[in-house]
């Protein structure tokens, strides 16, 4: 079957966060996770955006907690794009959340092969960036296979570096991963982690934020190539606006060829599992 945007849609997830993908593509969908606040539960960006959320969180007793899409939510965002042939649906990683469990049991119950559900074995920004490969690849035409390989490469090939204020929010919320072994008392130590094969392990440890850019600015020189326009860049802070800034001048002049795909804030729930303070660095070079 031959894609292209016209007949192929693509359903992301909330924690892909890029709430203002529907408003860009029209082919595009989100579907909200869930943040329960106290006794109240909000759909994510929907019903809580990111300031709210963050200016809520310290007034809270207990630390918010998250829960997935229902099957049902999914298979209303696929009965929306009735019109589409053929829907791939984006998810966060399956060791993280049982996001892609929901988003698979309303594709069956959709029928058919359809709509295509796929790990992306990431989160935040790195979904979208996928998210938009695919695009970029519906809009010159595509097929399936090409889309096969363009998600087996971009889970080989993609890099996330990413860094906490605090353990704390990781492993409250159970997604601290192998990334375990740097908790207990942090003061003044900035964790650096990153997202293999869908978990969180850690890379190093640092001291302090000025360290903590050093080690994202030695990672993303040695790791990307020089003047090259296929890189693709993601950037994605909590309440943070001072370090997406940092690294947005980092790309300017480290790579100056680059295009940053995507730079945004962490919604409620991945803020809820990541805490104020996080910044995360994405990149992918793509030749499509």
């Amino acid at each position: 079957m031959q894609l292209d945007a016209e007949n192929t849609a693509i359903v992301v997830d909330s924690t892909a966060d890029f709430p203002d993908a529907p408003a860009r593509f029209p082919n595009w969908r989100m579907v909200p996770l869930y943040v329960n606040v106290g006794d109240t539960s909000y759909r994510d960006y929907v019903e809580l955006g990111p300031q709210a959320f963050y200016e809520l969180l310290p007034k809270t007793t207990s630390l918010p907690t998250t829960s997935q899409p229902t099957p049902g939510d999914f298979l209303a965002a696929f009965e929306e794009l009735a019109q589409y042939e053929r829907v791939y649906a984006l998810t966060l990683s399956a060791k993280l959340s049982g996001t892609w469990q929901s988003a698979r049991t309303a594709a069956e119950a959709a029928g058919g092969d359809r709509v295509r559900v796929v790990d992306t074995e990431v989160a935040s920004a790195a979904i979208a960036m996928l998210g938009l490969a695919l695009q970029r690849r519906l809009e010159r035409g595509t097929t399936d296979e090409e889309v096969g390989s363009l998600v087996d490469r971009f889970r080989r090939k993609n890099r996330i570096i990413f860094t906490v204020d605090t353990l704390e929010y990781l492993a409250r919320g159970g997604r601290i991963g192998r990334a375990a072994a740097f908790a207990g008392n942090l003061l003044h130590v900035k964790p650096i982690l990153n997202i293999q094969d869908g978990e969180v392990v850690p890379v190093k440890r640092v001291r302090g934020n000025a360290k903590a850019y050093q080690e994202f600015k030695q990672s993303f020189e040695a790791e990307t190539p020089d003047d090259d326009e296929a890189l693709r860049v993601g950037i994605a802070h909590a309440a943070a606006p001072d370090r997406l800034e940092a690294l947005t001048q980092l790309v300017e002049r480290s790579r100056p060829k680059a295009t940053i795909d995507i730079a945004t804030t962490l919604g409620a729930v991945v803020g809820t599992h990541a805490g104020p303070g996080t910044v995360g660095f994405f990149w992918f070079v793509d030749r499509d």
